[in-house]
């Protein structure tokens, strides 16, 4: 992923933080008008711009939308407003396979929006704290996101270590015997 693109998903990703964080001061505010305003206004631009979208996805249909379907920001846009033309199961792969970290997909269930994940033992940040064995790590929570925001929650499984490798080398040569 390049410098460029990431820039731009995590703006995103901030840009929302921020609108969250406003609402959340309005409502702290316990101004219900001012608040229930704001929510509309946010309401009113999702509309607008998911509408926005919509025309584009319609004039550019899937083959002309197919190579923007791997950029981050593009695909979590359109999931966000039910455009994106791929399902659930092949955007959780491509999420997977962005990630920064390694993870199988064990099973997806829609009714719920978990996600269940195996990752290598002993994998994660290597800094030694088990923040991993709850959930997704961090690349792989970011991917979801961005690509497929129908998983609500991750269970993860740590796998298996793998089996620890027996050296076998020759015989150490012994020094010949001085007579």
């Amino acid at each position: 992923m390049s410098a460029a693109r990431t820039g731009v998903a995590i703006d995103a990703r901030e840009a929302g933080r921020r609108v969250d964080a406003v609402l959340d001061r309005l409502a702290a505010t316990g101004d219900r008008a001012a608040c229930a305003a704001a929510e509309e206004l946010v309401r009113g631009l999702m509309e607008f711009y998911g509408a926005g979208l919509a025309r584009i996805t319609e004039r550019l249909g899937d083959h002309g939308l197919a190579p923007l379907l791997d950029d981050e920001l593009v695909a979590s846009l359109l999931a966000l407003h039910d455009l994106n033309p791929e399902d659930v199961d092949v955007r959780i792969g491509r999420a997977l396979r962005s990630a920064p970290e390694p993870a199988e997909l064990l099973g997806f269930d829609p009714a719920s929006g978990v996600l269940r994940l195996s990752v290598p033992a002993g994998g994660g940040c290597g800094c030694g704290s088990d923040a991993g064995s709850t959930g997704a790590p961090q690349g792989v929570a970011d991917a979801l996101a961005a690509f497929a925001p129908e998983v609500t929650s991750v269970e993860v499984e740590k796998a298996a270590p793998a089996p620890a490798l027996l050296q076998i080398s020759a015989r150490p040569q012994t020094p010949a015997r001085v007579r």
